[in-house]
């Protein structure tokens, strides 16, 4: 009468996206942004040791709250919650070591610009590009189609590339990737040795000191879910030199030369001198206070702090500026697997079975890979709790609701699924403006390479609002 469970797979050291995560979905472009078609994915996780000789009711309602558990009674019913694959009838099952879940979901994920990522330079190393504002360097959080990654696989047949660096979702710039482990290896060790230069430029807020600014101020993760980071004498230690350029009489670009990586370091220290960037959607917010956060004055603790930029963006309709909706915020608490080294927010380890996250991006950290991110990326196929799922016919069909290939329509949305509230919901598009950050990668340079990109239309002497 015991349970039987199989062996584990012996599962790849890495991952390659390849034609059959392409052919998922598909893309539409509308109104400037780059929309992905809804579609079916399947999260999958072995059992954690701390879920052994737990139900999966009890896993459920305790580690997974994006959803209510009539969500997850109704994904059985429908076939859609698979242990070692077979289908789950009983969620009072006695979870064991090695137990394999599967959880089939109806994503969304959010639109990001339009603007096409041009390649700058290709050789039998590496691939550089210039990556537009909004989309993220890899599959993370709500993201997996609209990345840098599954883009260039996609749109540029390139594949199996090796990510040197990461920039933040909203930042654009020089993004390079080596094409081999080799490769990947060598420059990852200039980044190690502190090899590699990098040059921002960026249009804060303010006239901004003629002199060279050095700033040192130790920075503290506030937040990894939201992405959220500000100065603490508790710290990581991190230098930016920032150097004037102009000044048009109401703002300021400025150049950026961080001599560290930290999370969010040049937008942080740029908040902390007064001058914050111009339209950064976190550290240019009324929630710090009326100085915004000058000088590390915020008169908040960081719960209230979160709170305050929360709800600011939700009062805008503009949490999706964030790369997070209300079921991230609904799903529990921040996942302590994180660490940073750079000009972004780190990823942590998403909920594996149906979507929580960290919604952004890290500089290269050579313990994670793509690999982590396709392993944990997010679904957003949430239920709110007055969606009366236990009250829908327990004979009625389920199952997958639409074409498993993505073809949905010119704008995908025809086809709907009976247990996705998405479906129900109606959002606001972002504009293509509030994609945009004025943040830019403008120059990499190693020991035996140097990329450039052309200066941002918003960094002219000349630019006005």
């Amino acid at each position: 009468g015991e349970r039987y469970v199989p062996p584990p797979r012996k599962l790849n050291t890495g991952v390659s996206f390849g034609v059959e995560h392409f052919a998922e979905t598909s893309y539409y472009f509308e109104g400037g942004l780059r929309k992905v078609r809804p579609y079916y994915f399947d999260f999958r996780t072995y059992c954690k040791g701390r879920w052994v000789g737990r139900s999966l009711l009890h896993v459920f309602g305790t580690e997974f709250r994006a959803q209510p558990l009539a969500y997850y009674r109704a994904a059985a019913r429908a076939g859609r919650l698979r242990l070692n694959e077979e289908p789950v009838r009983d969620l009072d099952i006695v979870l064991k070591n090695n137990d394999f879940l599967r959880n089939t979901v109806h994503r969304h994920e959010p639109p990001v610009t339009a603007q096409p990522i041009r390649i700058l330079a290709e050789d039998e190393e590496v691939v550089v590009v210039d990556k537009p504002s909004s989309l993220p360097v890899h599959p993370c959080g709500r993201f997996r189609h609209n990345t840098v990654i599954f883009i260039l696989g996609k749109e540029h047949g390139l594949r199996e590339l090796h990510t040197l660096h990461r920039l933040d979702r909203m930042t654009s710039g020089v993004l390079m990737f080596a094409k081999t482990a080799a490769v990947s290896k060598r420059i990852d060790e200039q980044v190690r040795q502190r090899q590699l230069e990098k040059e921002y430029i960026c249009r804060v807020v303010g006239e901004f000191p003629e002199h060279e600014v050095m700033c040192e101020e130790p920075i503290l993760v506030v937040s990894y879910k939201v992405g959220v980071c500000r100065v603490d004498p508790k710290g990581k230690p991190c230098q930016t030199l920032f150097q004037r350029l102009s000044y048009n009489g109401s703002s300021s670009v400025v150049r950026c030369l961080p001599r560290t990586g930290r999370t969010h370091q040049i937008r942080v220290h740029l908040q902390f001198l007064g001058h914050p960037i111009v339209n950064d959607p976190i550290y240019n917010m009324e929630a710090w206070g009326p100085d915004r956060g000058k000088g590390g004055k915020i008169g908040k603790t960081d719960e209230e702090l979160l709170k305050a930029l929360v709800e600011e963006h939700r009062s805008k309709q503009s949490l999706e500026v964030l790369g997070i909706g209300e079921e991230d915020l609904n799903s529990g608490g921040e996942s302590k697997d994180c660490g940073s080294s750079g000009d972004c927010t780190k990823s942590a380890e998403a909920d594996p079975i149906n979507g929580s996250s960290c919604p952004a991006e890290d500089e290269k950290d050579p313990e994670r890979d793509v690999k982590d991110a396709e392993r944990n990326d997010v679904a957003a196929c949430p239920l709110n709790s007055d969606t009366n799922l236990e009250t829908l016919d327990k004979d009625k069909e389920l199952g997958l609701c639409g074409n498993q290939d993505g073809q949905m329509g010119e704008k995908g949305g025809e086809e709907k699924d009976p247990l996705c509230v998405e479906c129900r919901m109606s959002r606001r598009d972002p504009s293509p403006k509030e994609l945009v950050m004025f943040l830019h990668a403008l120059r990499y340079k190693g020991a035996d390479f140097e990329y450039c990109s052309s200066m941002p239309e918003w960094a002219m002497e000349d630019w006005e609002e």
